[in-house]
């Protein structure tokens, strides 16, 4: 096991690995922006390095300031965390390279799964069912592109190689806006990615959002740990995330499950990772991979009594996986609520103060925070500020206690979407389950239709 590990991140998941060090005997290092200076988890690490200005460009984007950083404390290894460097093919290099243990994929793993269409070629490859669409990069050739258009048939989406969270996307409904579309979607993904690269896909139009977790060493042992419906969501934005998915066969999940530890296994992953499906008219298809720990892993953690966050730091000190697939059980139903510093429906950042921070408790309750009272939440980061995770025996009791710990909960001094929480766990079709990623969107746009008289 290492020694001490530094934490290449901030917010409520630089707090969350800390713990899992500390519970494992690791010391760790965290470092920080000058915005970040009074964060819970800098006081709470056992050493901590300021990297740089509020900008993230000049702070947890620096590479080379988080390389110095681990070489002045003598750290081991780096975890990235989410977002920020986490999926950055180049991050993992120069981690390696400059001598320490990078808690994540290898490199070329992270290159393969971050390119869409190889990530797809990999998958097809595994046997996990897929989108149908172009077979790789859509050619150059507009008469080609034409044919594939017909062959997949419309409505399509017009996807960025090296897009993710929404963006370099566009749907095309008809032949005649295809070429634009695909000429259009290859200018921004230059721009935006450095890679023009754009394929084609069917577009589903009424999908969930259903994601299997994997955990691999790097002996070639994979299992898989369930699945999460991530549908509620705006703009591509997970809002609420919940384990095991409602209303999906078994043992569709377990075929699915095994074919993505399959994956693992034929592309030599190390680590945890989330096979992201679409799912529709009872079949899944693969979307992407990511390559990194996710936001909603409380859920999946709360179900199969697995630290996800330790899996990562042991297997990157090259532990064998200690579970086989047999031995994980799904209880219980879990469901996470994203807690952000943003107005309720209007969605605009609220950055400030936190005049008075009490979080709920309970049975089954667990909150994921880094906020505390005098806490001031900064305005250059993701405006999320923390998680409460309800678990329950069936999801009737997870939604119960999720709605008896969002009526506890009391943040002063800001603005939070805790009453869009407190309305979507009294919506109907929630309670119901099974809802599609559309479903908050028209839900709110609907809101705002009925608020302006129309």
């Amino acid at each position: 096991m290492f020694g001490k590990v530094l934490i290449a991140n901030r917010g409520e998941i630089a707090l969350r690995v800390l713990r899992a060090c500390r519970e494992l005997g690791v010391r760790t290092v965290a470092v920080h922006s000058e915005a970040d200076t009074e964060a819970k988890y800098v006081k709470l690490a056992d050493e901590s390095v300021c990297i740089g200005p509020a900008p993230s460009s000049q702070s947890y984007l620096n590479i080379p300031a988080i390389i110095s950083a681990a070489e002045v404390t003598d750290a081991e290894a780096i975890h990235p965390g989410y977002g920020f460097l986490s999926e950055n093919a180049d991050f993992a290099e120069r981690v390696e390279k400059s001598g320490f243990a990078f808690i994540g994929p290898r490199p070329e793993t992270i290159r393969l799964m971050g390119d869409k269409v190889s990530a797809k070629n990999a998958m097809r490859e595994a046997g996990v069912p897929c989108v149908p669409g172009s077979d790789g990069a859509l050619p150059e050739d507009p008469k080609e592109i034409i044919k594939i258009g017909r062959a997949v048939g419309y409505p399509v989406i017009i996807k960025a190689a090296g897009g993710g969270g929404g963006r370099g996307m566009r749907v095309v409904h008809t032949e005649a806006a295809l070429l634009n579309a695909v000429n259009m979607t290859r200018a921004e993904a230059g721009a935006a990615f450095n890679n023009p690269t754009v394929y084609m896909e069917k577009f589903l139009e009424n999908p969930r959002h259903v994601e299997i977790q994997v955990l691999s060493d790097a002996h070639r042992n994979s299992i898989y740990l369930g699945e999460r419906d991530c549908s509620m969501q705006r703009r591509h934005q997970k809002v609420i995330e919940e384990a095991p998915a409602p209303d999906i066969n078994r043992r569709m999940i377990g075929r699915v499950g095994d074919r993505c530890a399959e994956a693992c296994r034929r592309i030599n992953y190390r680590g945890a990772g989330t096979f992201e499906f679409l799912y529709e008219n009872g079949e899944f298809y693969f979307i992407e991979m990511n390559t990194r720990v996710q936001v909603e892993h409380p859920v999946t953690e709360l179900i199969t009594g697995v630290d996800i966050v330790q899996a990562q730091i042991r297997v990157a000190a090259g532990e064998k996986l200690w579970l086989k697939q047999r031995e994980i059980e799904i209880r219980g139903h879990a469901i996470e609520c994203r807690i952000n510093a943003e107005d309720p429906f209007k969605f605009t950042p609220s950055p400030g103060k936190i005049t008075n921070w009490h979080p709920p408790g309970g049975p089954g309750i667990r909150v994921d925070s880094h906020a505390y009272s005098g806490y001031t939440v900064p305005p250059h980061y993701d405006s999320m500020i923390g998680k409460v995770i309800a678990y329950g025996d069936t999801r009737e009791q997870a939604i119960k206690r999720m709605r008896i710990a969002l009526s506890e909960m009391m943040v002063d001094g800001i603005k939070t979407n805790i009453p869009l929480h407190q309305e979507l766990m009294l919506d109907e079709r929630f309670i119901k389950g099974g809802t599609s990623i559309h479903y908050l969107e028209e839900k709110l746009a609907a809101k705002s239709d009925a608020s302006k008289g129309k």
